[in-house]
């Protein structure tokens, strides 16, 4: 749907924000998903962190530090153009799926159990809920719908009816395909790690740790049932991961501050803010709490997307449920009425976990009454805030009209060419290639 609304109407998600919204909640959705990309590096740190300290004896928080240095990396292949990129991350992720898939040889877990597991799904255990929460904050990125969006706007697509059908088809496909391979490679950490929990020569130390199994331990555990290589396999795929994931969260940053604030960096500093900004609770948090305390902040991290998912989850459902904005390219009533229950969902488990969790907080919190009241009223208040906001956004309705970029007739072509239209909204969008390549290339070098 992201890469619907960027090839129908020629405007990614952030910059349809700007147009619908007024300038508070455009602002604020904007702040929301600043803290969305700062909050997926953090893992991006840490997993990097602990790659290092896997593979080279690094300490964590060295490692966190030295992970500022992927903005060089980040600028050595912008030289090389937006397609090398592409190819890099492409790379960088059947990387990731090479190393589990030959973790999975390894630890070689029961197909049956997997196979039900896939389908009797189960929240067993002390935080499962928060887990699972987690999990899908670290699987749907919330602005990796503001970069879908974008990049989509960077290819040359014919602007006919048949033309725009055929680009959200392919698109389709090509989303489809991206999330077969991060599926596979889910089930084989998960697999992987059930399988070695549950294996039979497991020691007295491996089975403690597989109680309270964070990234530093999962590496140990590995080792120790399974051979070195089969933690330097994860280390690599760790080290992947986070490298990618820096890539796609830089460009990610670069269009919300386009598309929201119409501000443009240059994307090494765009990067080295956000690093800088993730870098410094991760480095006190490795000081402080070591490995497990990194870890925890891993999961806390990867919450917080989840929590703000729904901040970039209705906007797209909202545009691209709407006529005004897509034309004779809306969804239809079946894909609309699945997205919004799967997206109520999410919203519910939400806020559920956020209610409970506070009150479970509050019960068993060892402080006065008055602070416990105190606590409440804040804690309650921002709950409210929360769900008044989703409120907002859901029933308020679309006002803006998007020009949909279709030109029927080479007439329709001409007289749109001769008012202009055509430039302004042409795909690709010179200002979005110009966004992703070092200026002293011509992005014309790279149609």
């Amino acid at each position: 749907m992201a890469a619907n609304l960027g090839v129908v109407t020629g405007m990614h998600l952030a910059e349809h924000c700007r147009a619908e919204y007024s300038r508070l909640p455009n602002f604020i959705l904007w702040v929301i998903a600043e803290i969305a990309i700062v909050a997926c590096d953090i893992p991006e740190v840490i997993g990097t962190a602990f790659a290092l300290n896997m593979l080279f004896n690094i300490p964590v928080w060295i490692g966190v530090l030295l992970t500022g240095l992927s903005t060089l990396v980040l600028l050595a292949l912008q030289q090389y153009g937006v397609r090398k990129l592409e190819f890099f991350i492409a790379l960088l992720v059947f990387t990731i799926a090479g190393c589990f898939m030959a973790e999975l040889g390894y630890a070689k877990p029961v197909a049956k159990e997997v196979v039900t597991g896939l389908f009797v799904p189960k929240l067993n255990g002390n935080g499962a809920t928060g887990l699972a929460i987690s999990l899908l904050g670290a699987m749907v990125m919330p602005h990796n719908l503001f970069l879908h969006s974008a990049l989509v706007l960077s290819r040359k697509i014919p602007r006919s009816v048949r033309g725009i059908k055929e680009a959200c088809r392919f698109y389709m496909i090509e989303s489809a395909f991206a999330l077969a391979v991060a599926f596979l490679i889910n089930i084989s950490v998960i697999s992987v790690s059930g399988a070695v929990c549950h294996s039979s020569n497991l020691s007295a130390e491996d089975q403690k740790s597989c109680e309270d199994l964070d990234l530093n331990k999962a590496s140990f555990l590995l080792r120790n049932v399974l051979g070195k290589w089969s933690s330097k396999l994860f280390a690599i795929a760790l080290l992947a991961s986070g490298q990618s994931s820096t890539i796609t969260g830089t460009y990610a940053g670069q269009y919300v501050m386009q598309g929201f604030l119409d501000l443009r960096l240059k994307s090494w500093i765009r990067n080295l803010l956000t690093r800088c900004l993730a870098i410094v609770p991760s480095l006190i948090v490795a000081l402080i709490g070591g490995s497990a305390g990194a870890g925890e902040l891993i999961i806390i991290a990867s919450m917080i997307l989840s929590f703000e998912l729904p901040f970039a989850l209705i906007p797209l459902l909202k545009f691209t449920s709407s006529k005004i904005k897509m034309g004779e390219h809306v969804n239809s009533i079946t894909i609309s009425a699945v997205t919004w229950i799967i997206g109520s969902l999410i919203m519910g488990i939400n806020i559920y976990y956020l209610m409970t969790s506070f009150v479970k907080l509050l019960l068993h919190a060892h402080i006065r009454i008055v602070a416990k009241v105190f606590l409440g009223i804040l804690g309650f208040s921002g709950v409210a805030l929360y769900i008044g906001g989703i409120a907002y956004l859901v029933f308020r309705k679309n006002k803006k009209t998007t020009h949909v970029l279709t030109l029927r007739t080479l007439e329709d072509q001409q007289m749109g060419n001769t008012e202009g239209d055509v430039s302004m909204y042409s795909l690709p969008r010179e200002d979005i290639v110009s966004m992703q390549l070092p200026q002293k290339r011509s992005p014309a070098e790279f149609d």
